[in-house]
Parts: C-alpha cells; sequence; structure tokens
C-alpha cells in the first residue's frame, strides 16, 4: 500500500517545501510510503482528483482561480472519503468555520507552518483516513452478512474507493455507453 497526496499551491516554493517536511515523515511513522503529485493550478489539479485516486489533499486557502475552500468542495465531489487539509497565512475565524463545516477540513494549519505540527497533521490525517476505509469495510461485511447488502455492492463500494468514479456509466441520449476518449 502506498499513501497519495495531492498537493495544491500556487507558489512552487511552497510545494517544493511541503514535499520535503512529508518525505521526512518516513513510511515507518504512516504506515506505507508517500507518492506526491503537486500543482501550481487547480485546473491541472481537478482534472487529477478525477482520474487518479488520492488519500490526503493539501490545498493553500488563497488560489488565484478558485479558493482552497472551493476546490476542496469540488474535491469532495469526485473523491468524498479524501482527507483534507488547508493551509493559509491569511485567516480568519469565519473562514476557518466554513472550512470545517462546508468542506469537512480535517486540520487548517498556518503558513508558516511548524514542520512537527504539519508532520503530524498529516500523519493524523492519514491514519483517520485508514481507518474510516476499514470501518466502511467492516460494515459491509456485516451488512452482507446480516443479509442488507450484497457481495457485488460491496465489492462495487470497494473499487469505488481505489479507483473514484470507475463504477459510473455514463449514456448518451439513446442510452448507448458513452467513453470520453480523453480519459482513456
Amino acid at each position: 500500500m502506498t499513501y497519495r497526496l495531492l498537493l495544491l499551491d500556487d507558489e512552487p516554493g511552497i510545494l517544493n517545501a511541503l514535499t520535503r517536511v512529508i518525505n521526512r515523515i518516513g513510511a515507518d511513522r504512516l504506515g506505507a510510503p508517500c507518492q506526491i503529485s503537486a500543482f501550481t493550478d487547480t485546473g491541472p489539479a481537478l482534472e487529477s482528483l478525477q482520474n487518479e485516486p488520492y488519500d490526503l489533499v493539501i490545498t493553500d486557502f488563497r488560489m488565484p482561480a478558485m479558493s482552497g475552500l472551493d476546490f476542496l468542495r469540488e474535491a469532495i465531489q469526485r473523491q468524498p472519503g479524501i482527507a483534507r487539509i488547508i493551509i493559509s497565512g491569511h485567516a480568519d475565524l469565519p473562514t476557518v468555520v466554513a472550512a470545517i463545516n462546508d468542506a469537512q477540513v480535517f486540520r487548517f494549519v498556518g503558513k508558516p507552518w511548524d514542520d512537527n505540527e504539519l508532520q503530524l497533521a498529516v500523519i493524523q490525517a492519514l491514519h483517520v483516513y485508514a481507518l474510516g476505509r476499514e470501518n466502511q469495510r467492516l460494515a459491509d461485511l456485516v451488512r452482507i452478512q446480516q443479509g442488507t447488502i450484497s457481495r457485488q455492492e460491496a465489492a462495487l463500494r470497494e473499487l469505488e474507493a481505489e479507483c473514484p468514479g470507475i463504477t459510473r456509466v455514463e449514456r448518451d441520449e439513446h442510452g448507448a455507453i458513452y467513453l470520453d476518449e480523453e480519459n482513456l
């Protein structure tokens, strides 16, 4: 198993610093190695969320095209179970409350951050994410045993968690399956 992280900040230097701090955590403390994808623009980051499964997204609050909060709302649409952290040097109480209530942010980290605090937030977010997935898997097993969902439904849920969007089929106006050639 490898944890997949998406980092988003419009400043490349911040992305490099985030990557260095996260890479110093070590697989022994996380329970698995990390694979990091870093983006300076929300467009490619959202496209990546559409095509790749992630365990954690860390975004700056202030982005040029779309706020970090709006980005997280979009991320939730694409991958509902993804863990979320916002970093910001310009946060006020209403912003923090909106992030927690609307985007269900796991942690709000201020800039400049303390490396240990950020590492701890990442470790905790990934562990909570992993526990949530394991709880869902176990709950599905109980439902199968109780007969409330089928093995097929449980397998589809697990497949959707691993590869978001794979279980959704788009059809055209005649009912034929629509394939988006750009995403093949």
